[in-house]
């Protein structure tokens, strides 16, 4: 009972709640800026990662209409990709771009085409063209499309976070200035009474 006490006077002494007289408003107000930065970090954080999220998914949706409106076509390597062969189910493969050859309405083509790295030549992969017949980058997978967005969204609350930080930090700043200034004038008004030698 007595550390809860002790934790709980700290705490109120911590935020200015103490009822000392000697506390200024300007001291109050610094002792609530962080717990005030810290609540609207968390109550944010929701709307961050669910607005994060729904911009990723819109914006690879759209991507993927944009890219259904082309075709997809069978095309062989004429050389192997470089790179390491994926070895974690293609979770972690990266995608690079080698001579294939496909065929498109019975004309033969030839070209640089995306494939996961490591791709031995003479494979046979999936090839996304658009209408005018150009080759594009695949549409990504969904586990692709979650990983940006956990990224996104992880990039998005540390940005807010520094904000969050940093307006903090302008705001105590601005609080020492005008102590200082006052403190200053306070003693213009009364040093001369102590230096007066009578």
């Amino acid at each position: 009972m007595m550390a809860t006490t002790t934790m709980w006077v700290k705490l109120s002494r911590r935020l200015g709640m103490d009822g000392n007289p000697l506390r200024r408003r300007a001291d109050k107000i610094e002792a609530w800026l962080t717990p005030v930065a810290i609540a609207v970090f968390l109550a944010l954080c929701p709307v961050v990662a669910v607005g994060m999220s729904a911009w990723v998914h819109a914006d690879n949706a759209a991507a993927q209409r944009a890219e259904h409106s082309g075709r997809a076509v069978k095309a062989v390597l004429l050389q192997a990709a470089p790179g390491p062969a994926e070895s974690d189910g293609g979770a972690n493969t990266w995608m690079v771009w080698t001579q294939a050859r496909w065929s498109v309405g019975g004309v033969q083509r030839t070209g640089a085409v995306p494939v996961p790295a490591g791709s031995p030549a003479g494979s046979t992969h999936t090839v996304w063209l658009n209408r005018a017949g150009a080759v594009e980058v695949p549409p990504a997978s969904a586990s692709q499309v979650a990983g940006l967005a956990d990224t996104v969204t992880g990039v998005a609350l540390a940005v807010l976070a520094v904000l969050l930080a940093g307006l903090t930090w302008l705001f105590r700043r601005a609080l020492d200035r005008r102590r200082l200034a006052r403190w200053e004038s306070a003693w213009l008004a009364v040093g001369p009474r102590w230096s007066h030698r009578g």
